[in-house]
């Protein structure tokens, strides 16, 4: 099974513009992301999916591999489809994002882990125990799960709503997919949803045109880079402390 991961950089972010660029201690946001993604040993290939030539020249500079890819694309997903449909030998693609630096090893292996295990797998992601403090922001977003493992929903509200204090299956959802080629290619032509629409989740897309979305649980969370604040945080952080959890 031939699989590789694709980590799409816009370069005009709104909150954080030139996100991809931007310096964590000593090298550029986007090869923190490319470099963990590479050490965690699981891809036959990594490659960067881009619409900016100074990202390009970036990834270059550091000997990655990067492709151009069209400037008209809505989300991530569907820049890595694009990427994704020139390598026809391939059976899994994962879209890692590009504002994830410190992603781990024991993420990357949760996300590709059904594939191995399930043959009729589509789609996959992860996600992590939901802090209490996280309930109701909706920054963080929350799936909700059946006992198959399977995403009932994406929300960026609460849920559920409790009635009555029970355990609840609802977990905060880690940025990160993966596909099987052939359904990637699928999802890009279909139309964008009304849910998708309201919440501004591309995965909900999936759920709604009825297809499924297997989650695995991992226990630590991944550090998002939004906005300058996210970044300065980033920066105090100790870089060889991600690398154990490696």
């Amino acid at each position: 099974m031939k699989m590789i991961a694709i980590v799409p950089a816009r370069y005009a972010s709104t909150r954080l513009p030139g996100k991809p660029l931007k310096i964590i201690n000593d090298k550029p946001m986007i090869q923190w992301v490319y470099e963990a993604v590479k050490e965690s040993c699981v891809f036959d290939e990594v490659i960067v999916a881009t619409d900016d030539q100074r990202i390009v020249e970036c990834v270059e500079a550091f000997n990655g591999k990067v492709i151009m890819t069209k400037s008209t694309h809505i989300s991530g997903t569907d820049r890595v489809a694009e990427v994704a449909y020139k390598y026809k030998d391939v059976d899994i693609v994962a879209n890692i994002q590009g504002d994830q630096p410190f992603i781990t090893k024991e993420i990357i292996h949760a996300l590709v882990l059904p594939f191995k295990n399930k043959n009729l797998v589509d789609m996959t992601t992860v996600a992590c125990p939901l802090k209490e403090e996280d309930y109701s922001n909706p920054n963080v977003v929350k799936v909700l799960c059946n006992k198959k493992g399977e995403a009932i929903y994406f929300s960026r509200s609460p849920i559920p709503y409790y009635r009555e204090k029970v355990q609840a299956p609802v977990f905060a959802h880690l940025g990160v997919y993966a596909f099987r080629r052939d359904f990637l290619l699928e999802y890009a032509k279909m139309d964008a949803t009304a849910l998708e629409k309201c919440e501004g989740l591309e995965q909900l897309r999936v759920l709604e045109n009825g297809y499924k979305i297997n989650v695995t649980v991992t226990k630590n969370s991944i550090m998002e880079i939004n906005t300058y604040e996210d970044l300065e945080r980033a920066k105090k952080m100790l870089v060889g402390e991600f690398y154990e959890k490696r």
